[in-house]
């Protein structure tokens, strides 16, 4: 609805896993590298833990439709709340192994061995990814820990994934699950974005869908973001989207701070608890700082808010004005 108003050629915070607009900082690269390998490279299990909204499922898709995992096949399930009953239909149905299997666990192993087995003399590998994994009843983390051991003399026949949200990590460090973490052989974590990677994340968005940042999002409205979202990449998209539809209704060319604080009233969002800040000396003239070595070349780093008063601060007011953003 607002796309014209606002030059854009589709909505940018669209809150589908779209590999298109997949934003890295230095962690999604690692996460990446990480579920890269684990894929291409047959690993028994690797794990990806990450907040609800930090871009797990983005990430996942993005590792599998990578050049890296094109000889890769997947059996992707998203909604793992299932009984043993329950997943076992599901891999036979997901293998197309036929009636047979949804209904005898013995016949499952069997045909699933069959498939893999195959398709690895043809130079493919296998996988199974469990989003949600934090959600796997117990007795499920133990038959995908059977599932992990299926093996030839020289490599896993069945590499698995299991992304969740911390909870996971938590559950993998009880003794009862000691032997599933054993075979953890990668292990990667999102956290939330900092204030520099939540401007830049906006800023990537907004050049994705065609429109330019610097005329859309004032520095304050872009501070207040982060602070209101805890730096959650799914939060920060809800915030942008509602305030750029409440710009629209409002006829603002920009987006500013007040235009911020009502989608936060909206939504019911909170901000950040901040730690209480240590007296600094007066601070010293601005400096243009180099973009960091990490970022991609075609997203500029933001730093932090003005009134952080440190030396950081310092060079995130001339990071924020390569932006437009003032």
């Amino acid at each position: 609805m607002y796309q014209a108003y606002y030059s854009l050629s589709e909505a940018p915070f669209e809150l589908t896993a779209n590999p298109r607009y997949l934003f890295f900082t230095a962690q999604h690269r690692e996460a990446l590298s990480n579920l890269e390998y684990g894929l291409s490279c047959a690993k028994p299990i690797t794990v990806l833990i990450g907040e609800a909204g930090t871009g797990k499922s983005t990430l996942l898709r993005a590792a599998l439709e990578s050049d890296r995992c094109r000889h890769v096949s997947c059996v992707y399930i998203d909604n793992p709340t299932l009984t043993r009953e329950e997943f076992v239909e599901t891999l036979a149905a997901r293998f197309d192994l036929g009636s047979a299997a949804e209904h005898s666990k013995a016949t499952l192993l069997g045909g699933l061995q069959a498939v893999v087995s195959d398709r690895q003399t043809r130079g493919e590998i296998t996988a199974l990814v469990v989003d949600e994994a934090q959600a796997l009843p117990d007795a499920l983390l133990e038959e995908i820990r059977l599932l992990a051991n299926m093996e030839s003399d020289t490599t896993k026949l069945l590499p698995v994934v299991l992304a969740g949200q911390p909870e996971l990590a938590t559950r993998l460090n009880e003794p009862g699950l000691r032997q599933l973490k054993q075979r953890v052989a990668l292990r990667c974590e999102l956290k939330p974005l900092s204030l520099a990677d939540t401007a830049a994340y906006i800023a990537s968005r907004i050049r994705t869908a065609g429109g330019d940042p610097g005329k859309i999002f004032t520095r304050e409205a872009v501070t207040l973001i982060h602070e209101f979202s805890h730096g959650v990449p799914r939060t920060i998209s809800v915030m942008c989207d509602n305030a750029l539809m409440s710009g629209f209704a409002l006829d603002e060319p920009r987006i500013d701070g007040r235009i911020v604080r009502e989608v936060c009233r909206d939504f019911d969002l909170r901000p950040s608890a901040k730690a209480p800040r240590p007296a600094v000396a007066a601070p010293a003239p601005l400096t243009l700082v180099e973009p960091l070595s990490q970022a991609p070349e075609s997203v500029e780093k933001i730093p932090p808010a003005e009134e952080v008063k440190s030396q950081q601060k310092q060079a995130g007011a001339r990071r924020f004005s390569l932006l437009g953003l003032r």
